[in-house]
């Protein structure tokens, strides 16, 4: 009888913690974030959009001719990143840099049909795409951390459209995040409450901003602006969250022998985000590949030192058939 007695209010306890669980999250409110406007508000001057697939997509072009040079940022950047070395590359031919979805000015869709614009096969067939839309029949695919990855991905699906890889700090090595976090992400629960974790970033991401540079110091308000402005965009945290919850591990590192391009490596000599070491480590393991180690460098050594960026890119574009 003492055992039962125990036993009830004991069940009366973990069926309050289980509701509490379960009902909880959604009790906590969500509103809209404060003080977004549409992302074309925000945009400049040389700004363009273009719909491709169903996305309006905001980019730049500079140069014109052949090569053409598409530039792809990583995660938590934009099309800004490429803003010191897109005019001297366009002095070899065409360039575009554009915002991948979740990122910069591209628009962020809340509801969508077919795939997952966020994910990495949404993201490859954007980049097809955008290359249709203009033409473009091959080009040097410029990718930086998370934009690596995509360049490379890409390269596998269709390597008849990549004249050649520039990989910058490629974040190849990392596999999108821990998996038990995605499938905790996808819960109902997590899915109500994910835009509020993401809003951190506005915080938290200019702490990122500092680790991914060699000197912090050289940050100007011109290029914290340039990182920041996109977090006025209208669904930005949403699209944030749900760029984080559709990535997934697409097997790149089981193809890393199926190159057949030429690729050029280039790094920071002190990057955190993506240790150096790795970078020299895929050099070595890409067939041909050729490695450039920048100086007092970090994650973005095309915005640090552009100046040895562009030299690095000079050889390559000239010694590639």
């Amino acid at each position: 009888m003492k055992k039962r007695t125990f036993l009830k209010p004991l069940g009366i306890f973990f069926s309050l913690l289980i509701i509490t669980i379960l009902i909880g999250p959604f009790l906590v409110p969500v509103p809209p974030a404060s003080g977004t406007v549409p992302p074309q508000q925000l945009a400049d001057p040389d700004s363009h959009f273009v719909e491709i697939n169903g996305l309006n997509v905001h980019y730049k072009m500079l140069g014109s001719g052949q090569p053409v040079f598409i530039l792809l940022h990583g995660f938590g950047a934009s099309l800004f990143s490429w803003h010191a070395v897109m005019e001297p590359l366009s002095a070899y031919g065409t360039v575009i840099a554009y915002d991948r979805p979740a990122f910069g000015l591209t628009e962020r869709p809340l509801q969508w049909t077919g795939l997952n614009p966020y994910g990495p096969e949404g993201n490859i067939a954007l980049l097809l795409g955008l290359m249709d839309h203009f033409g473009v029949q091959k080009a040097f695919l410029v990718g930086n951390s998370a934009g690596g990855t995509l360049s490379m991905q890409f390269a596998l699906q269709y390597p008849q459209r990549v004249e050649a890889l520039v990989l910058v700090d490629p974040a190849v090595y990392e596999n999108g995040g821990l998996a038990w976090v995605r499938i905790l992400g996808k819960t109902p629960e997590m899915q109500h409450l994910g835009p509020l974790f993401v809003r951190s970033i506005q915080k938290s991401g200019l702490d990122l901003i500092r680790t991914a540079w060699y000197a912090p110091s050289r940050l100007t308000q011109a290029t914290w602006d340039g990182y920041t402005r996109p977090l006025k965009a209208d669904n930005w945290d949403r699209a944030l969250w749900d760029f984080t919850m559709a990535s997934h591990d697409t097997g790149l590192l089981q193809h890393l022998q199926d190159f057949k391009l030429p690729i050029l490596v280039i790094t920071g000599d002190d990057d955190r985000i993506v240790p150096t070491a790795d970078s020299i480590k895929l050099a070595g393991v890409l067939p041909g590949t050729e490695l450039v180690v920048i100086p007092q460098a970090g994650h973005v050594p095309h915005e640090e030192q552009p100046a040895a960026f562009m030299q690095a890119l000079d050889s390559f574009i000239k010694n590639t058939p």
